[in-house]
C-alpha cells in the first residue's frame, strides 16, 4: 500500500496493529469503518469466508439527499448499517475503527450502530 503522507502511514501502522487482534467470524462479524473527506462507509465482514455481509454508506440515496453535516451523516450510516444487520440476523459485532481515532465521525457512527441494536 503506497502511502504519501506521515498521517496516512501512521493510520496504516495502527490499522495493522488492530487487525492482528480483531477478526470477524460468521457469528460475530467485523464492523469496519472507512472515512474519506466527503463520505463515510461501514461494512460487516466475515473474515473467515472473506465476504462482506452488510454494507452502508453516506453515498446511498436516502442519506445523500439529506442536507446534514458529516457527523449527522455518520449517525445516519450507523443506524442504517445496524438496521440492515438486524434484518440479516446479526446482533453482535466486533468494531474495527480502521486506524482512525475513536472521535468525531467514527464515534458517532459507532454510537448510532449501538443505538440501532448492535452489541459491541
Amino acid at each position: 500500500m503506497a502511502t504519501n503522507t506521515k498521517k496516512e502511514q501512521r493510520r496504516v501502522s495502527i490499522k495493522k496493529r488492530i487487525r492482528k487482534i480483531v477478526n470477524g467470524t460468521p457469528e460475530r462479524p467485523r464492523l469496519t469503518v472507512f472515512r474519506s473527506n466527503k463520505q463515510i462507509y461501514a461494512q460487516l465482514i466475515d473474515d473467515k469466508a472473506g465476504k462482506t455481509l452488510v454494507a452502508a454508506s453516506s453515498a446511498e440515496k436516502g442519506i445523500a439527499e439529506q442536507k446534514v453535516n458529516k457527523i449527522e451523516q455518520a449517525k445516519l450510516v450507523g443506524n442504517l448499517v445496524a438496521e440492515k444487520a438486524v434484518a440479516a440476523g446479526i446482533e453482535s459485532v466486533v468494531f474495527d475503527r480502521n486506524g482512525y481515532l475513536y472521535h468525531g465521525r467514527v464515534k458517532s457512527l459507532a454510537e448510532a450502530a449501538r443505538e440501532g441494536g448492535l452489541k459491541f
